[in-house]
């Protein structure tokens, strides 16, 4: 019988355990998402960010200083947006605001939610915590789905999970910021993506410079064939700017169409200066005519949105409009559209001038004639109520308009920030504009707390001095931020009205309970310690002589200044020039 017995093998020694620890990450051979972001902005020419640090973004704020990106910081997100906003307005290059997450973020997407409004290009770069944990409702630190919360209110989200994300998501934004119709647009910067570690080769080979980022669009033949005719025949022509003609710079292109054809011109206010304000053919006092009898309109960059009656009201019904505009989603909204000219307005306006060529015009002969007597009778009227105004005292808005006036007036240079209700109107109609872009205001959403940012972001993107006109409560919004304007050294005048509230200083509390009245705020307020307070040259004033001073001493210093201009509590109306839209109260109401 064979022997069966199994023979073992020797037992193995047991393998060795290795000891050995992957090196720690080091720059520069690897990277981190943060400093990734920094070389993706750097990478479409972002030369400027805004916004108010902490975590998770306080070192990529640092990082993109190293990469020579100015970094603006401010006391408000909200602030810091409408700075990005105001920079994307006067560059047509998205303004980039970088915020914190949850309320930062919140804070800052009211700025960009007004951009994509108001057409301005921006970006808006928020941290964000872990979407797997928000998704899971875990209970993370600021637990929000700021992606979904910010998808409604702007052009275009993109949320980065991973550091290989962030130089497409970048590109795209840029893209998507400028083209077609420019808007706010928010990327959702994850707490892993920017803590994210990668090789810097690898890191290297997602960077790119995206091309034709703007692909200008010509309007069809026909369209511009139509718009043309309209032109050619209108006896009673009408050219009707919006902010959206100031934006896209082709103020050589627009003034040939008025000059050379010689149409009268309407610009809404943050249109003023693209042609003067005191031209031979500006209507701008002419408002109720222009809508009455006009019969043709050419409305470049505007909407007929309430601002203008929704082209109902006073408009005439018969009247046809010819509307250029890059976005066709904008024809016929409110009344229809004659002649809808889809398109990049550059294109389209050599197209129009071109179909023009050699025509004769069959305006009516005495249509700018009557315009210009209107406008003489109404700039006598005016004077006279600058002139009635001028020793009242305390001051009113309008004693101090009639110091305020000349002096800007003289100074075209100077970029004009204007917010408030009595304020912002009064001031809009005082003082012409002569050079386009050089008036900001709260425009088409017709909103307060955009002063102080505004202010830096037009200074920062400029160059220029800036000088803002703020009623006391619109200061109030952004007040703190003047800091920023005094950090960073720049050329700013912030000019209050103050008649101790909102709209003016002399509401009566209902209920006689001892407290203020709703719209009462404090007649005796001393801004300009304010203004002392962060090293400012500060003026207290309180007759139209020491304003004049003051005004001129601070524009011609090129600092950081602050005027607090004492106003008389009974100063202003309610609403200011819009007082109709607030519904009737069928009570006696002192407001």
């Amino acid at each position: 019988m064979a022997d069966t017995t199994t023979v073992k093998a020797p037992a193995q020694a047991p393998a060795a355990t290795c000891t050995c620890t992957k090196p720690a990450p080091h720059f520069p051979e690897q990277v981190t998402g943060m400093y990734i972001l920094a070389r993706a902005l750097k990478e479409v020419g972002i030369t400027d960010m805004y916004g108010l640090v902490g975590i998770p973004v306080t070192e990529a704020a640092y990082l993109c200083q190293a990469r020579g990106i100015r970094f603006v910081g401010f006391r408000h997100e909200q602030q810091a947006g409408m700075a990005a906003a105001t920079h994307g307005y006067l560059t047509k290059t998205p303004g980039v605001l970088l915020t914190v997450s949850s309320l930062g973020f919140m804070n800052g997407l009211t700025a960009t939610a007004n951009a994509t409004v108001n057409c301005y290009p921006m970006i808006q770069i928020s941290g964000a915590s872990d979407p797997t944990m928000v998704d899971m409702k875990m209970g993370t630190y600021e637990e929000l789905d700021q992606l979904n919360t910010a998808r409604p209110l702007v052009k275009a989200a993109f949320r980065c999970s991973h550091a290989k994300d962030i130089p497409a998501a970048v590109a795209r934004a840029y893209r998507a910021a400028v083209s077609g119709r420019p808007g706010g647009v928010y990327i959702d910067m994850t707490t892993p993506a920017l803590g994210e570690v990668m090789d810097a080769a690898d890191a290297e080979k997602l960077f790119f410079k995206p091309v034709d980022v703007v692909s200008p669009t010509a309007p069809n033949a026909d369209a511009v064939k139509r718009a043309v005719d309209l032109i050619v025949n209108a006896k009673n022509p009408t050219v009707l700017l919006g902010k959206g003609a100031a934006y896209a710079q082709v103020d050589d292109k627009i003034k040939t169409l008025i000059e050379k054809y010689n149409i009268p011109y309407f610009p809404m206010s943050m249109a003023k200066g693209l042609m003067p304000d005191a031209g031979p053919l500006s209507a701008l006092s002419c408002r109720k005519t222009i809508m009455e009898k006009s019969d043709v309109v050419i409305m470049i960059g505007a909407r007929l949105n309430w601002l203008l009656s929704f082209g109902h009201g006073k408009w005439n019904p018969d009247t046809k409009f010819v509307h250029i505009d890059v976005e066709p989603l904008e024809m016929d909204v409110n009344v229809p559209t004659a002649a809808p000219v889809v398109g990049d307005m550059g294109l389209a306006l050599d197209a129009i001038l071109a179909g023009l060529e050699g025509k004769t015009m069959k305006a009516d002969p005495q249509w700018v004639a009557s315009l210009q007597a209107e406008t003489k009778v109404k700039a006598v009227k005016f004077a006279d109520r600058l002139t009635d105004a001028k020793d009242m005292m305390p001051m009113h808005h309008w004693t101090a308009l009639g110091v305020i006036k000349p002096i800007l007036e003289a100074n075209p240079d100077v970029i004009l920030v204007n917010e408030g209700a009595n304020t912002l109107d009064d001031t809009r109609d005082a003082v012409n504009m002569s050079l386009p872009r050089h008036r900001i205001d709260c425009a088409t959403w017709a909103i307060m707390g955009m002063g102080m940012g505004s202010c830096v972001g037009a200074a920062v993107a400029t160059g220029k001095s800036v000088v803002a006109v703020e009623g006391d409560s619109a200061f109030g919004f952004s007040g703190m931020d003047f800091s920023t304007i005094c950090r960073y050294n720049l050329p700013v005048t912030v000019v209050i009205l103050n008649n101790g509230g909102i709209y003016n200083g002399v509401g009566v509390n209902m209920s006689n309970d001892g407290d203020p009245a709703p719209t009462t705020l404090n007649i005796n307020a001393r801004y300009d310690k304010l203004g002392e307070a962060f090293g400012a040259q500060s003026y207290y004033v309180t007759t139209p002589a020491d304003l004049q001073k003051a005004l001129t001493e601070a524009i011609a210093s090129k600092k950081p200044c602050l005027i607090d201009v004492q106003l008389a509590a009974d100063s202003g109306a309610e609403s200011g020039h819009i007082g109709y839209l607030n519904p009737a109260p069928l009570l006696e109401i002192k407001v």
